[in-house]
């Protein structure tokens, strides 16, 4: 059931659910950490967190265009690690591989179409982009356009054009008690 309530103070009792999940927000808690531990304290099964590993986040090919973004975006994610401390019990991790037909908002859903985001409908449905001022974007864009006209962006990073899926940041964590 769905609830108005800040993570770190859920109104359940101890195991009140069999199990539970977060997609793409932990990083907007307060504190990640002390969320985690409370869904863990109302959920007596399995906890998913789908999540990015910001230690992986500069190792995409927009670092190069709009380390800004990325720097942002590393920074937001809190560390694997200490979601899986917080949660304690086994823990598996798992990277998650986009496909190349993803159709989601956030960067790594274009690492095969780089056009797309040019597109600034694309950039405002991820949130990173938001967070910087208007000349990032527009160095971003010219940069980018410029690399694509040259053959540039297809010479370092073409091969990802058929890359069925990547492996990138994204990750989904699982904990049993």
């Amino acid at each position: 059931r769905a609830v108005d309530a800040a993570a770190e103070d859920l109104p359940f009792f101890d195991g009140e659910f069999d199990g539970a999940m977060s997609l793409f927000s932990v990083h907007h808690w307060n504190d990640p950490a002390a969320g985690l531990r409370e869904v863990r304290r109302v959920t007596r099964g399995p906890v998913v967190v789908l999540t990015r590993a910001p230690e992986r986040v500069r190792d995409f090919w927009l670092y190069g265009y709009a380390p800004e973004v990325l720097d942002i975006e590393a920074r937001r994610h809190p560390p694997v690690r200490a979601l899986t401390a917080a949660l304690g019990g086994t823990v598996t991790v798992r990277t998650v591989p986009v496909p190349l037909d993803c159709t989601d908002g956030f960067d790594e859903a274009y690492y095969g179409r780089p056009e797309m985001l040019l597109e600034p409908a694309a950039r405002q449905a991820y949130s990173a982009w938001s967070f910087v001022d208007d000349g990032v974007r527009e160095r971003f864009d010219r940069t980018l356009r410029g690399d694509l006209a040259s053959g540039a962006w297809d010479r370092r990073f073409g091969h990802l054009r058929t890359l069925p899926a990547y492996e990138g940041s994204l990750v989904v964590v699982r904990a049993t008690p």
